[in-house]
This record gives C-alpha cells, sequence and structure tokens, in this order.
C-alpha cells in the first residue's frame, strides 16, 4: 500500500501537503465519517483523491457542478488516473456505459450529481459499484441554515442503506458552526466522526471596502493599478454588460457573463478568461463555481453580496497562487438599508407562496395530479404579466417551492435535444424512397445513436450537421418534416429556463408549505445579512479577523494589510490613555457582557477608534474575550498591561 506522501508525489509532484490536507486524509483512510471545510484554493480535491488511490475499488464523488466535475474528470485523465462522471448532457446508453466501467472496470472516481442518485438506472448499478468513500462537495448545500441549500443534497443520507460501512467525507469552503452541525446531522454522521477546519487567513489578500459616490471611478481607479486577471461581481445582468463596455472604453480589454447567454456563448467567455485573452470578467455569481485559475490578482463587488460566505468565496478567487492580491468592496449607505430589508421580500407569506402556486399551475394548464417529472419552458415575466404579480414575490415564492421539494427551478439549465424513431424499419425504408431528400438526415441519426428505435436519446444537431456535411439550420427543419411525416418523435434542444415539477400538483385547497421552515431559514438569512452589514460598516477591526470569526476561526491573527489595519497602523495611543481606556472598558463590562456598539454608547467621551484598539488588544491578550454573538466579556484572571507607548 503506497503511503500518502508517494501519491501526492507520484501523481501531483509535490513533496508536502497543505494545512490539515494530511489529517483528513488519515481520518478517511481509518473509515471515520470526516467533515473538512477548507476556504476557497484551500485544496478540498486532493482530501478525497488520495485516499481513494490507495484503495481498492471507486470512489463516489457527489458535486452539483457539471463543469467542476468534467474539469475534475479531465484534470485526472491527464493524470492517467482513470475518471468518469454522469451528467444531464448524456444518453442513457452513455450512463449506462459509465456504469458499466465504474462497476467492472478499473476506474477509480465516478463523478454524479445529487440528483442521479435516486435515478432507477442509478440504483440498479449501485450494488455492483466497488465504493471505498463518499466524497460530498459543496456540502453546505446540505444545510437548511447554509446559503445555498438545495433539497436534493437531503436524500444523499440514503445511500447509508446500499452502502453500509462506507465512510463519508463532506467538504466545503464556507460553513458556520451551526451549519457544520447540520450538514453532519444531515448526511447521518457516526458519532466518532471528526471535524476539521483550516485557517480561514489568507495573508498574501488583502480586503479593502470602500463607501464611495461615484463606484465607476474607483473601479477605474483599482484597475490601473493592480496589473493582472480580474473579476467584476455585480448583481444584475443588465449591469454587467454596462461595467464591461464602460472599461472596454477606458482601455481595458473586459468582457460581461451571466447566466441569461447561451450555454456555448457562456463557454466561449469563460475559455478566453481562462486564457487570459480577456484580462477582466464582469459577471453575476453565476460565474467562477469550480473555475482552477490561480493568478486572478484582483475581486471586485460592485455591489454588496447578500452574506459573508458568498463574499468569502468570490473575494477567495484571487490570489489562489499565494502571490499578492486584492479583494475590493464598493458600496453605499443605501445599499445597506436595502440588504437589511431583504427578509421582508425574500420570505413571503405562506398565503403570498400559495398564490403564486395557483397562477403557477394555471398558467402552465397543468391538471390536478399530473406535472411529475415534466419539464416546462417558463418565462417569468410573460407569468408575472398575466396573472398580475410582483416579480420579486414570484421568484422568491418559487426558490421557497424548491426549498420545499416540490419544483425546480433553473434559469441556467441545458437541455439537449432528443430524438426516437416511431416508425418501424419497413416503413422507414419506403419513406427514404418516396422522400430522398430526407434520407440522407435519417443514415446520419442510424449511424449516430444506437438504440434510437428504442426510447428518446440526446442528439446534438450541431455534431449531426457535421457529420452528414449540412447547415444545422437545414438539419433542424428536416427534423421537424420527420416529426411532421410520424417517422420520428424529435423534441428540440431548450436553452429557455425551466421548470420541472418533482411532484404531481395538487388541489389549490389541499396546498401546504411548512411554515415553521420558512420562518427558520429566514431568520438564519436576517443573521447572515446582519454580519455582511457589520462587516461593510466596520472600520476599525481587521477585515481577516471578521470573517475568520464569524466562521469560528478564532486564532485568526490581525492581517495588517486590510484597509482597516493599515489605518490602524497610524493610531498611536499613549500610555496614559491606555490605562484610562481600559480602565473604563473593565468598569463598563464588569456586570454584564455588552456588544461594542453598547461599549460605545456608555463610554462617549473616548473615540470609537481608540476604544476599539484596546479592545483588540485586550482580546489578544486574553484580558476579555468576544463571544460568536459579539458580546464583550471580563476575564477574571485579567492583568491589566503597562507601557510608555503602544503600537497594537
Amino acid at each position: 500500500m503506497q503511503p500518502f506522501k508517494q501519491i501526492l508525489k507520484n501523481y501531483w509532484g509535490y513533496d508536502s501537503f497543505r494545512p490539515l490536507q494530511l489529517e483528513i486524509i488519515a481520518s478517511v483512510a481509518e473509515g471515520l465519517d470526516t467533515l473538512a471545510v477548507l476556504p476557497t484554493g484551500g485544496g478540498k480535491s486532493i482530501c478525497f483523491q488520495v485516499p481513494a488511490l490507495q484503495k481498492d475499488g471507486i470512489c463516489l464523488v457527489i458535486s452539483p457542478l457539471i463543469a467542476l466535475m468534467r474539469d475534475q474528470v479531465e484534470n485526472l485523465a491527464q493524470k492517467n488516473i482513470p475518471a468518469l462522471l454522469i451528467n444531464s448532457g448524456m444518453s442513457f446508453l452513455e450512463v449506462k456505459k459509465n456504469l458499466k466501467n465504474a462497476a467492472y472496470g478499473n476506474y477509480k472516481f465516478l463523478y454524479v450529481s445529487p440528483e442521479r442518485l435516486e435515478t432507477n438506472l442509478f440504483l440498479e448499478f449501485l450494488p455492483l459499484l466497488p465504493v471505498n468513500l463518499i466524497a460530498v462537495d459543496e456540502a453546505h448545500c446540505v444545510s437548511q441554515w447554509g446559503y445555498d441549500f438545495r433539497p436534493p443534497y437531503l436524500r444523499i443520507a440514503a445511500l447509508r442503506q446500499h452502502l453500509p460501512g462506507i465512510p463519508i467525507l463532506a467538504l466545503t469552503a464556507s460553513a458556520t458552526k451551526d451549519v457544520q452541525a447540520d450538514i453532519c446531522e444531515k448526511l447521518a454522521f457516526e458519532k466518532d466522526h471528526k471535524r476539521f477546519q483550516q485557517s480561514f487567513e489568507r495573508p498574501n489578500l488583502s480586503y479593502s471596502v470602500f463607501n464611495i459616490a461615484s463606484k465607476q471611478n474607483k473601479l477605474l481607479e483599482v484597475c490601473k493599478k493592480v496589473n493582472g486577471s480580474g473579476i467584476v461581481y455585480c448583481k444584475s445582468r443588465k449591469r454587467t454588460k454596462e461595467i464591461a463596455d464602460l472599461l472596454n472604453m477606458h482601455g481595458f480589454n473586459a468582457d460581461f457573463y451571466h447566466a441569461g447567454l447561451q450555454p456555448g456563448i457562456r463557454t466561449a467567455k469563460q475559455e478566453s478568461w481562462k486564457q487570459n485573452k480577456t484580462r477582466i470578467i464582469v459577471c453575476t455569481n453565476a460565474f467562477g463555481m469550480g473555475i482552477d485559475k490561480s493568478d486572478v490578482r484582483t475581486v471586485v463587488h460592485y455591489d454588496v453580496p447578500d452574506a459573508l460566505e458568498n463574499y468569502y468565496q468570490e473575494a477567495g478567487r484571487a490570489g489562489r497562487d499565494q502571490k499578492k492580491a486584492y479583494a475590493v468592496l464598493l458600496y453605499n449607505a443605501s445599499e445597506t438599508d436595502d440588504l437589511s430589508k431583504q427578509s421582508a421580500i425574500r420570505y413571503p407569506s405562506a398565503n403570498e407562496v400559495k398564490k403564486v402556486y395557483k397562477a403557477l399551475v394555471n398558467y402552465l394548464q397543468l391538471p390536478a395530479n399530473s406535472g411529475e417529472g415534466i419539464y416546462f419552458d417558463f418565462d417569468i415575466n410573460d407569468f408575472v404579466k398575466k396573472f398580475g404579480l410582483d416579480i420579486y414575490t414570484a421568484n422568491y415564492s418559487l426558490k421557497i417551492l424548491e426549498q420545499e421539494d416540490v419544483l425546480s427551478y433553473n434559469e441556467q439549465v441545458f437541455l439537449p435535444a432528443t430524438l426516437v424513431f416511431t416508425a418501424d424499419k419497413d416503413v422507414i425504408h419506403a419513406f427514404e424512397n418516396s422522400h430522398p431528400a430526407l434520407g440522407n438526415v435519417i443514415k446520419g441519426l442510424l449511424r449516430s445513436y444506437e438504440g434510437i428505435f428504442d426510447y428518446p436519446c440526446p442528439i446534438f444537431e450541431k455534431q449531426l450537421a457535421k457529420f452528414i456535411q449540412a447547415e444545422e439550420k437545414s438539419l433542424v427543419n428536416d427534423l421537424k418534416k420527420l416529426q411532421q411525416f410520424r417517422i420520428v418523435d424529435y423534441k428540440p434542444q431548450k436553452n429557455k429556463p425551466q421548470l420541472f415539477f418533482l411532484r404531481n400538483r395538487v388541489a389549490t385547497e389541499d396546498f401546504q408549505i411548512n411554515t415553521a421552515n420558512i420562518l427558520k431559514r429566514k431568520s438564519a438569512f436576517d443573521k447572515r445579512v446582519d454580519a455582511m452589514i457589520s462587516y461593510v460598516n466596520n472600520t476599525l477591526v481587521c477585515r481577516s479577523k471578521m470573517i475568520g470569526n464569524y466562521f469560528s476561526d478564532e486564532n485568526i491573527k490581525a492581517c495588517g494589510v486590510c484597509d482597516n489595519c493599515i489605518n490602524q497602523k497610524n493610531l498611536v495611543i499613549t500610555a496614559e490613555e491606555f490605562k484610562f481606556i481600559t480602565s473604563a472598558i473593565f468598569q463598563a463590562i464588569n456586570d454584564i457582557p455588552l456588544s461594542m456598539k453598547e461599549l460605545q454608547n456608555k463610554l462617549t467621551n473616548i473615540k470609537k477608534d481608540k476604544t476599539w484598539k484596546v479592545v483588540n488588544y485586550l482580546e489578544s491578550e486574553e484580558n476579555i474575550f468576544i463571544s460568536q454573538e459579539g458580546m464583550i466579556n471580563r476575564c477574571d484572571n485579567h492583568k491589566q498591561k503597562k507601557g510608555t507607548q503602544i503600537e497594537i
């Protein structure tokens, strides 16, 4: 059995592991359920790839991101490590072939989406798969109290019944203590499971927040001062193009990206940026997940994100090569005010959700007790216009219906065209003789797709057109003609937003929503928003410390390179001032812990920045401690420090 370090050296060329990787690998190798919280760029994939290579059998990797799955399978192939994936664009035969290879071939990894775990075909092959480890990527999606909850993740634990004794490794870049506990519970971790959390320190990454009147000017200034690859995150699709146009107008090579673009266009834009042909990509949060680009020098948030989890992941895409990089957030006061009001908008009442559901099934003309397993083209703008609904209420009601496992709403879905022959071979032969212009298309279909007589096969018009040497538009017209003649059943590809019903429609009077769950999610959202607003508004505490403390990384030190640290370096407190402020702080918190705001209200004769500086120092010296809720507590064994002049 090869040692872990030898596997790392042989396949990745590294002499040593990153912090905590070896401990996580050892835990998995012992057969223990393990949760690993490793920040963006922390090397999560190594933690399941190395132990899986040491053992016989195959590692089942569950991931929601097709792009990430493809990248990892390609990267493993380059290292001569055999890996497979199953995604929605594959035909039935391709899926079956990959499952057979996983069961009987010499493959080490099988990547699947959580939705695939419940298909009859996968469950048919599951007992045959020699699974040695289950790796759950983006594990925060398991938790209903996390920022990116996805119901299919809740059903991953059902694998336990089919694969008893196989350990689960759950991996995420950002999860609070509450979310970590929820992940372990929902994945049915054994009692002797282990948890590992890498430090959230990024010493090469400088965080800055700017409250400014002209974001455009500040963005141009940042792009001018910092050379190299960059990302600019915006909240609206319209703004991505506006900002990209602004950058191009000022001589920066920029492009825009959002979920509303055609899949091929999105891929081309992404590849151009990855290859540094495009310097700056201006995008919504649809961009970035699973993209392994280490030389990003700047990440600018043009709008305030909804949560520190999102912000940390997105900002963390800068400087993954460990070289100096910058994470810049631009905001104004109206944005934080708007963010504080989002809770009421994002969590409509049960009656509002019920109203949207009723309108939806009427819009789709869906009879009661039908709809399960069916995709529908869905134009939300047309929907709200026809039923007089508020666009935000409708959109967030759909999200609640997703979280309640009623339906799936995907703006980025790509469903390939499908086709099956409905006429028998004798009829087809006679048809070819009478319609020779369509004979080439029929022959191309029969030669390209095995099983096309038995069930609907995904077909790819572009590839087929190239194969028969025809224009794609002409091919599509011919396929429609074959459909009209009832020779085939042809369903064109879908690039429009899709609604997929997970359950049959129920009568409106019988439709129920779990109000308690909605209220809990709303409360969790409020906490995330409060933390984000606090991060933006705080001009005194080290930004790395704020992020680390939010994720319960209590040992993180002041970074010295964020905007707050740099500003604090210029602040000097004399020994007399220090003694006076320290005494005032201890007196204020003598009877009851206080929040920073409450403390400042009591110490009105002391400047806020000096109070913060002394609080930070006293905390670092363990004279006081600050709870996870932000309450300042007095330590019983405190010792007031003496000195002439301090630089904290």
